[in-house]
């Protein structure tokens, strides 16, 4: 399932807000739902159906920063089975989606389907999405320095398709497919390291559809809660920059190794490792794989690092407490790099978590979960506070 996390690192203001409400989450993981609670507020968070039913639930979103002022919004995650035969092993599909707005103007819209067809014969991931906000942009490479960072304008618009066939009894292929448009502006004119980096190709933005090839291979026993299998999944995007940007040819490889290994009822030891390469002559500074997400290497800010190539690798401890309360710890590694990788420049990250299994019977989660990074010379120690739905991967 793809991530459905929204809200990443910097956004600390949040940290204190959504730790009181996984909290109350926790306290009341019984099974007996809370009686003084609206009944629309037990379904979503305390309902003990076991029946291949579907579920919606929503969370808010408020946080504060001194280049947005006050941001509020929500994001909501409805979840269903095309096939609620009790003899079907279809997996889980959903609808996910969020948006926010601040005082200052700046906004953060994204919808995206993910749907498996009975007995999983199609898998079909669909997503648009559009940002109007700042942020940090530190230059390009594998050593960055935090006092070059300066507030960047985004303006992006992105909507892509993917739909992949089951070919074999686990292995599916098909293509991706879509387009996008990045605009940026330098959001403090009294900085000028974003304007004259000689790294910072395409500084002012550009647009581009594309198109390629997609392969999953996937053995895992549950696509929202995994106990045991494997997921590898590989795509290709051939981009061609249209309007202004008609002259830019591109590409750009993923391929991402999952492994879930049951080493008892109630540990879980998973594995993942990834690869991203930006090819062609040509290095937009937006298309650069980034280090650090909600998903892998968390602790970094995204894009505090970014170059044509990125490696990493996390493994990940699951410790289901009870039915609905589960813990995580986590530690990985990773590194962008312009051409060969460096095991000497590697980056460390380690942390942990904790979950709360709002619908037991598809695995469905909120997800809570601190990262700690490298400490560089002169810098605070990086880390980041992260809150989303489902789990990291």
């Amino acid at each position: 399932m793809p991530n459905l996390s929204f809200i990443f690192a910097p956004l600390q203001p949040m940290k204190k807000l959504f730790t009181v409400f996984i909290l109350f989450l926790s306290v009341f993981h019984a099974n007996a739902q809370i009686k003084w609670l609206p009944k629309f507020i037990n379904k979503m968070y305390f309902d003990n159906d076991s029946t291949k039913h579907s579920s919606f639930v929503v969370l808010p979103v408020i946080s504060s920063a001194p280049e947005t002022g006050v941001e509020i919004g929500g994001a909501g995650l409805y979840s269903y089975y095309s096939d609620t035969s009790r003899t079907s092993f279809t997996k889980v599909s959903n609808i996910y989606g969020y948006a926010t707005v601040t005082t200052k103007g700046q906004s953060r819209f994204s919808l995206s389907t993910t749907y498996f067809s009975p007995a999983n014969e199609w898998h079909v991931y669909s997503a648009v999405n559009y940002i109007h906000f700042p942020f940090n942009f530190y230059g390009i490479g594998n050593n960055t320095r935090k006092a070059d960072g300066e507030l960047v304008d985004e303006k992006r618009f992105k909507f892509n398709l993917d739909a992949e066939k089951l070919i074999t009894k686990q292995l599916y292929a098909g293509i991706v497919a879509g387009g996008f448009n990045y605009k940026y502006a330098n959001a403090d004119p009294a900085s000028s390291f974003f304007e004259t980096d000689p790294q910072v190709q395409d500084r002012s933005g550009g647009a581009s559809v594309f198109i390629g090839p997609s392969l999953i291979f996937d053995t895992r026993d549950n696509n929202t809660y995994t106990t045991k299998g494997a997921i590898i999944t590989a795509y290709y995007n051939l981009m061609h920059g249209i309007l202004s940007n008609n002259n830019y040819v591109g590409g750009f490889l993923n391929i991402e190794y999952s492994q879930f290994f049951k080493l008892s009822n109630k540990f879980i030891l998973a594995v993942d490792i990834q690869e991203q390469s930006l090819t062609g002559g040509q290095s937009p500074f937006y298309l650069l794989p980034e280090l650090g997400s909600d998903e892998m290497m968390r602790g970094y800010y995204n894009g505090r690092y970014r170059d044509r190539n990125f490696i990493a690798g996390q493994t990940e401890l699951r410790y289901r407490i009870c039915n609905r309360i589960g813990i995580v710890g986590f530690l990985g590694t990773g590194e962008v790099a312009h051409g060969d990788f460096s095991i000497n420049s590697l980056k460390p990250n380690y942390g942990g978590g904790v979950r709360y299994f709002f619908d037991t019977e598809k695995g469905l989660s909120i997800r809570a979960d601190y990262g700690i990074g490298e400490k560089v010379a002169g810098e605070a120690r990086q880390s980041g506070f992260y809150i989303g739905l489902g789990q990291a991967f």
